[in-house]
């Protein structure tokens, strides 16, 4: 089971309004829109982007890395060592 499953529909509400928001951009695109107002919906995304993600690392410590912990053994430090790369490809993104 993953960590999301309870938010599965809100998490999917979220991705399907960034889709509709990068269509959107490619619209702009198409109709030769001012390069600051594309910028600006790019921003929009991105910061979409990164609420999601962060939603997604938040269930993931939540449940997956805590689950992991109690249980012990070389698997808590393995979900503790995932965490910490993902975080770590967040920051450079």
């Amino acid at each position: 089971m993953s960590a999301y499953d309870m938010q599965k529909t809100d998490l999917a509400t979220r991705l399907a309004r960034i889709e509709g928001q990068v269509r959107g951009i490619a619209r702009m695109v198409e109709e030769d829109r001012y390069c600051i107002e594309i910028l600006d919906q790019v921003s929009a995304i991105t910061k979409a982007l990164q609420q999601v993600s962060l939603g997604l690392l938040h269930d993931h410590l939540e449940h997956c890395v805590v689950d992991a912990v109690h249980a012990g053994g070389s698997q808590a430090q393995e979900k503790i060592d995932e965490a910490t790369s993902a975080i770590a490809r967040l920051m450079r993104s």
